[in-house]
């Protein structure tokens, strides 16, 4: 039986602050910061990497490794990797940078925005109907509410919108507000 041996990877100083910075981000976003590390060193990472490697690397516990990929896993911002020879399962991140965007923004408004609004809703209606809530508190719930609908419509528009329509409408950035700010004066943009 052949010993396997488990180093290290070598991370530039660089590469160290940029996955311990997507750490912190993880963090702030409610995301394990462990979770966040492991998905930062696949996204840098110019192969597949075993679990045993990750944890090394990393100075993390093994079993919080496999918890962490499991999550990375559910999230499809990781995929399984088949190295020949080899019998373990080794990871590689979303190389899409893209998709992997585009998937954190739909986990983030599914785990945040969507309650939030459903209790938004919950409140306006139940605010509707008593007697004391002042309509002053009814119409800015109203607003608050109009505002996330037309944030999550323009938000499904976007999601539906092929790759090679949205990145260069990006791209083109205020040059559009540029365009449709000069519409609006003369009435053909009615509200922005």
């Amino acid at each position: 039986m052949t010993e396997i041996t488990v180093n290290s990877l070598p991370l530039s100083p660089a590469i160290r602050r940029f996955i311990l910075h997507w750490g912190d981000l993880g963090g702030q976003w409610g995301v394990n910061r462990s979770v966040a590390q492991i998905h930062a060193l696949l996204i840098v990472s110019d192969r597949p990497i075993n679990a045993e490697e990750i944890a090394e690397t990393l100075g993390i516990a093994r079993s919080n490794v496999s918890n962490s990929i499991r999550e990375l896993l559910n999230w499809n911002l990781v995929l399984r990797a088949p190295v020949m020879g080899d019998r373990r399962d080794h990871f590689v991140a979303e190389g899409d940078m893209w998709e992997m965007v585009s998937r954190i923004v739909a986990m983030r408004k599914a785990r945040e925005l969507d309650p939030a609004a459903a209790v938004l809703e919950a409140c306006l209606n139940d605010a509707k109907t008593d007697p004391a809530a002042t309509p002053a508190a009814v119409k800015r719930l109203s607003d608050m509410q109009e505002t996330i609908v037309l944030l999550n419509n323009w938000y499904e528009q976007m999601n539906k919108a092929p790759k090679s329509i949205l990145l260069p409408l990006i791209r083109m950035g205020t040059k559009i507000f540029d365009y449709v700010a000069p519409l609006k004066g003369r009435g053909a943009a009615k509200e922005m």
